[in-house]
């Protein structure tokens, strides 16, 4: 038994409808690796919990399995906005949500980030981001000015499988992107922050 086999062992059982999800995402997408999956999602799950978020916003569906870890820590009048880029997706996404306890509660929009952040109107409690990460500074930037006072921010993939700690290639558009963003948070004096080690690193930012 390996380190995280124990962790699961001894953590809250994965529910049903996630676990669902996750054996659907194996079998039917190309990187599964891509959902958060058990250990990351209870993570999510607590977090939001702590937080009984009125509103959060997700940048990345993939499957929606990190969408329904994060409902489930909605406030009763709570609402999860979660925006996916990849069209194909969409009748995938919808059928995960509907099937969960949740669908009224996640309104799922299919399109660019960068144009949909500046069209809905909401002042978030929690957001989630986990998309292209050469555009993580983008999106950061876009949000920052509407999550509230106090309000928090997860990030995922900041450690990027370990390759933040080598050379700068420049071929390697993505870690440097990772690299120059974690760059950018670390000298950011409005924010409180760390990065949780967990799978591929999660950084996790509070709004001062």
């Amino acid at each position: 038994m390996n380190l995280e086999d124990y962790i699961l062992s001894h953590i809250d059982d994965e529910p049903e409808c996630l676990a669902k999800v996750n054996r659907k995402t194996h079998l039917k997408m190309i990187n599964p690796r891509m959902l958060s999956g058990h250990l990351q999602g209870r993570v999510l799950s607590m977090f939001s919990k702590m937080i009984m978020p009125e509103r959060i916003l997700e940048i990345g569906t993939y499957t929606g399995y990190s969408a329904l870890c994060l409902a489930e820590g909605l406030s009763v009048n709570g609402k999860l906005y979660t925006i996916e880029c990849n069209d194909e997706l969409e009748d995938f996404i919808k059928e995960n949500i509907d099937n969960s306890p949740y669908s009224e509660k996640i309104q799922l929009i299919i399109g660019d980030a960068k144009k949909q952040l500046t069209e809905i109107e909401e002042v978030w409690d929690l957001i989630f981001m986990d998309a292209d990460k050469r555009e993580y500074k983008c999106y950061y930037d876009a949000v920052f000015p509407k999550l509230k006072s106090g309000g928090f921010m997860l990030i995922d993939n900041t450690l990027w499988d370990g390759k933040v700690l080598k050379e700068n290639d420049d071929k390697d558009n993505q870690t440097e992107a990772v690299k120059q963003f974690n760059d950018y948070l670390s000298s950011d004096d409005r924010i409180e922050k760390i990065i949780l080690p967990i799978r591929d690193g999660l950084t996790i930012i509070r709004k001062k």
